[in-house]
């Protein structure tokens, strides 16, 4: 390969920033998707969360996800990543150890558990190596990481300790969320059995739901009065949040297969499919039962599509992703509407945001389909997943199977781990606020509140809000303010 001096200095094959496996496309593409990651959570879930709570709720909630995502980083830099992806020490978990060094960071890619054997000891599949830099790969998982936590914090916005919170997110990232990260995508033995799981329904989506409805049974509930009526305060901004995650889902999604492939096209669009079939039919059953349709339940049918497709995004149909669509739409909405207010054990738990409905329910049911839909040929296009297949193409019931006993550790997991964490946190600080919080809200939280306004359905009180204002306040009744004072006194 000739290179003149006119070529520009990042395309020349000699720099030592551009080995020989660099593939920059892929590259490119990878630290392009987590960033479509990463803009979900920061701000997509931020504004989502601070938009559809209370306005009492909005900086909580809102701050919840902000240092959720924060706390995430850094404990994964310093342990998490290593002990999802590193070296294989239990079945289910790596050998945890920092992912700091620059010798480690500028290395080839590689999932050191994911080669696999033949009895004989020969190698049937090759270790999982993408064509960028480790660091690359940190940060990608990091964000994949960070939204299951973010996603978890659904379930106990509007009561939970936020310094219980502050303890409770490196635990459960180090204790829960990697056991999963590894069994299925790090080399795990359920990624050796064969379970299906393209990019989180079970690591993910099914786990934060799992462990968000085990974390509120446990945190206890709202206050009755915001159980009641616990209206959005800003429905607009609850669309931008939702729009922003669902943009997001690109790199979520596309950015699976660790590289810029034919799977990576045909999970985007299958992703998006696979929403805008759950986002119809969500509403149509609103329609068809409440007379009218809500914008927060398009918002939810808009998650469960989103989620139900993710187990299978690049390993079916795009006809497929229809019909998942529709069963995403229609069996958590059944859940949701029908038998949780049949239910009540699930009355009792106060999971805020429903996110064992929209996240557990959609997740095991995603994976499930994929079970049944599973293509072999779009299967053969990732390398972890050759020689799986759908009941649908011949793949008997072996895969559905796998894919319930991988819902079944996933799910136990979660319970078990999460219920010990937050016990542990309980002997040092109380998991639910004080009820002085409790009804007061951000003020009394953070000494912050969303709007400088006043209102929400509670008692005006003038110790807490100013009544001066200038004379040239408009629209109101005023008289001169007593003792010389400039202004005027607002009469309320």
């Amino acid at each position: 390969l000739q290179v003149s001096m006119a070529t520009p200095l990042a395309y020349r094959p000699d720099l030592p920033s551009v080995p020989d496996w660099l593939n920059k496309g892929d590259n490119g593409w990878q630290l392009t998707a987590a960033t479509f990651v990463g803009l979900q959570s920061m701000p997509g879930l931020v504004v989502l969360y601070g938009s559809i709570v209370k306005k009492k709720w909005a900086v909580n909630s809102a701050f919840m996800a902000l240092y959720a995502f924060a706390s995430t980083l850094i404990i994964w830099n310093l342990v998490g990543f290593n002990l999802a992806f590193g070296d294989r020490l239990l079945p289910f978990w790596g050998k945890g150890r920092p992912a700091l060094s620059q010798s480690f960071l500028v290395g080839r890619a590689k999932l050191p558990g994911s080669v696999e054997h033949f009895p004989n000891g020969t190698v049937s599949v090759h270790m999982t190596e993408p064509f960028y830099p480790m660091a690359t790969l940190v940060h990608f998982e990091f964000m994949y990481a960070a939204i299951t936590v973010i996603l978890l914090a659904g379930s106990l916005l509007g009561r939970m300790n936020i310094k219980a919170w502050m303890a409770f997110v490196p635990l459960w990232l180090i204790f829960s969320y990697t056991v999963g990260a590894f069994s299925l995508w790090g080399g795990g033995f359920l990624y050796h059995w064969g379970v299906v799981d393209y990019s989180g329904g079970y690591v993910i989506h099914l786990s934060s739901g799992v462990a968000g409805f085990t974390a509120a049974y446990w945190v206890g509930p709202r206050l009755k009065a915001d159980r009641e009526r616990f209206s959005p305060n800003n429905i607009l901004l609850m669309i931008t949040g939702a729009g922003l995650l669902w943009m997001g889902w690109s790199g979520f999604n596309g950015g699976a297969p660790y590289a810029a492939t034919i799977a990576s096209a045909v999970a985007d669009l299958n992703t998006n499919i696979c929403a805008a079939t759950s986002l119809l039919i969500w509403t149509c059953l609103d329609v068809a039962f409440f007379g009218k349709p809500s914008v927060i339940g398009a918002v939810q049918g808009m998650m469960t599509g989103l989620v139900c497709i993710t187990p299978g995004a690049g390993f079916v149909h795009a006809w497929a992703a229809m019909v998942m669509g529709v069963f995403g739409g229609s069996i958590p909405w059944c859940t949701m509407m029908i038998l949780h207010k049949k239910s009540t054990f699930l009355m009792k738990v106060d999971d805020t945001l429903a996110v064992f409905h929209t996240h557990a329910v959609a997740g095991v049911l995603g994976g499930v389909l994929t079970g049944l839909f599973a293509d072999p040929t779009l299967c053969r296009l990732l390398q972890s997943a050759v020689g799986d297949r759908g009941v649908l193409y011949g793949g008997g019931l072996g895969q559905m199977v796998k894919q319930l006993g991988g819902a079944a550790f996933v799910t136990v997991w979660n319970l078990v781990a999460t219920t010990v964490i937050l016990h542990v946190i309980r002997y040092f600080t109380p998991l639910r606020m004080p009820e002085d919080q409790l009804i007061i809200g951000d003020d009394a939280v953070h000494g912050e509140e969303a709007y400088a306004l006043w209102g929400d359905g509670e008692k005006y009180d003038p110790t807490r809000h100013a009544t001066t204002f200038p004379e040239y306040a408009l629209g109101v009744q005023a008289k001169p303010a007593a003792n010389g004072a400039r202004g005027v006194t607002i009469q309320l």
